[in-house]
Parts: structure tokens; C-alpha cells; sequence
């Protein structure tokens, strides 16, 4: 199969997926395991290439492997989470506001999480698409092995940053308090800053293709949307109303790339 047929059969698989995984959640009344789906999803979309194309396979079972160990720890990490936790207060209020403005629950949460999330989902993942395809070179490269450093550092980064603050939530006595130990003293978003890391890790890997060198809208729309939208912004709206330490914590706390605190 050509590139664009490739592409195209991924992206109605993945459809097909989310609006499965929709019904199911309207049964649930809550649509949190769509976050679940997000971290399994982009591991999916490398199987389903890898099913479909015939590059060079060491670059092949690369991709695969990093997009599965960070999809598949992710992924439990956050259905734990949905488990222990329940609904995503985020999801509550964005449903909310949506039925305040006459929609109903079903359009509701399609619209404004699944078919929202199902492109940006196939958009992320082009790096473990796009760099399946090619069959030279036939071995991984200097930049390939710059990306799997760099992907193996986002994964560890980030799944530190996640045992730190879960950590952190089971002692009562922290209630309230704000985490700035650990990672979370370098960066308000360790867990954010390591996805980055593993995605343009997997770019990298990609990149050493021509086909994989047009994947960069992948890691691009994900950084965006940890840095700017979806992400650590409305994460810090939150808290700066629910924790009285939070502006503080964001005075002297780099927002994203770890760095020494500040003083005072």
C-alpha cells in the first residue's frame, strides 16, 4: 500500500475506535477513558502501520517498542487514575457548560472529545507512521540514536514525575499543599515535559526517512497542546484557585523545560 492509503485506512481504524470507545462512555456517563485511549491510540497507530508497510525494519520495531513502552505505561498509569479517582473534573465542567448552552450529553461529548481528539490523535502519531515506510537506510543512524536517547529520557522523566505526585496524594497531610520537591522543583509539568521528549524522540528516529522528515506536525501539535491548550494551562487555572501556595510555586517554577528554581 502507497503512503496516502496507508495514512487514510489508519485514520477510519482510529475513527472507527473512538466512536466505539464514545458509545461506550455514553453508557458510563463519562468520557475520562478517552484519555486512556489517547496513550494506547498513538501506540496503535505504529501496529497498524507496521501492519501495513514493508520499510526497514530495525527503524520499524524502534518506533514500535518506544511508542509501545510509552503508550502502554501511560496509558495504565492513567486508567489507574480513572480507577482510584473517577471522573476527570475537567471533563465534568466542559460537559457542563455545554448542556448550559442547550447541548445535548451526546453530541456534547462527541463533538467536543471524540471527534476533537480522533485527528488530533492521527496527527501526533505521523512520527511512527511516516518513518515505517521507507527501506534506506536500511539501519539506524546517528540521529536515530540521538532520538531513542532522548525518547528513553522523556519516558523515565515522566514516569518519575508521575510516581513523585501519586506519591504525594496518598499522604493526607499533603491536601491542599503544592509538590515542589523532586522533578516538580525543576518543572510545574515534569510529566508534561517528558511526553515532549519521547514524541520529538520518536520524530528523530523518524526523521532519518524523507517520508519521515513531514512527521514534525506530529511532535509540534503535541507540544502545542501540553504548553498551550489543553494541557498545562488549564491544568494551572485550576489550581491557582484551588492551592493558595500556586502562584508562588509559579513565580520561582519554570512552566515547562526543567531549570533551577528561583529565589525567593
Amino acid at each position: 500500500m502507497d503512503i496516502a492509503a496507508v495514512l487514510a485506512t489508519n485514520f477510519a481504524i482510529i475513527l472507527a475506535c473512538v466512536l466505539l470507545l464514545w458509545v461506550i462512555c455514553l453508557g458510563l456517563k463519562d468520557v475520562t477513558p478517552m484519555d486512556t485511549f489517547w496513550a494506547i491510540g498513538l501506540f496503535l497507530m505504529s501496529l497498524f502501520t507496521y501492519a501495513q508497510t514493508e520499510g526497514a525494519e530495525p527503524r520499524r520495531m524502534a518506533l514500535v517498542f518506544i511508542s509501545g513502552i510509552w503508550g502502554l505505561r501511560l496509558g495504565g498509569f492513567l486508567f489507574a487514575r480513572w480507577l482510584s479517582h473517577g471522573p476527570d473534573p475537567r471533563y465534568v465542567r466542559m460537559m457542563e457548560k455545554a448542556q448550559a448552552k442547550g447541548m445535548s450529553y451526546p453530541m456534547a461529548t462527541l463533538t467536543k472529545v471524540f471527534l476533537t481528539q480522533a485527528p488530533m490523535l492521527w496527527i501526533v502519531s505521523l512520527p511512527v507512521q511516516l518513518g515505517q515506510f521507507a527501506t534506506a537506510p536500511a539501519e539506524l543512524g546517528p540521529l536515530a540514536f540521538i532520538g531513542i536517547a532522548l525518547a528513553a529520557i522523556g519516558i523515565l522523566f515522566e514516569s518519575i514525575g508521575d510516581f513523585q505526585l501519586a506519591r504525594f496524594r496518598r499522604d493526607p497531610a499533603n491536601k491542599g499543599k503544592v509538590l515542589d520537591t523532586g522533578l516538580w522543583r525543576y518543572t510545574r509539568h515534569p510529566n508534561y515535559f517528558g511526553d515532549a521528549c519521547a514524541w520529538w524522540g520518536l520524530y528523530l528516529i523518524a526523521a532519518e526517512t524523507m517520508p519521515g522528515l513531514f512527521a514534525i506536525p506530529g511532535p509540534i501539535l503535541l507540544t502545542w497542546t501540553l504548553m498551550k491548550w489543553s494541557g498545562a494551562p488549564t491544568l494551572e487555572r485550576k489550581l491557582t484557585r484551588t492551592r493558595p501556595d500556586y502562584e508562588a510555586y509559579i513565580r520561582r517554577t519554570s512552566g515547562f523545560f526543567p531549570r533551577p528554581p528561583k529565589a525567593g
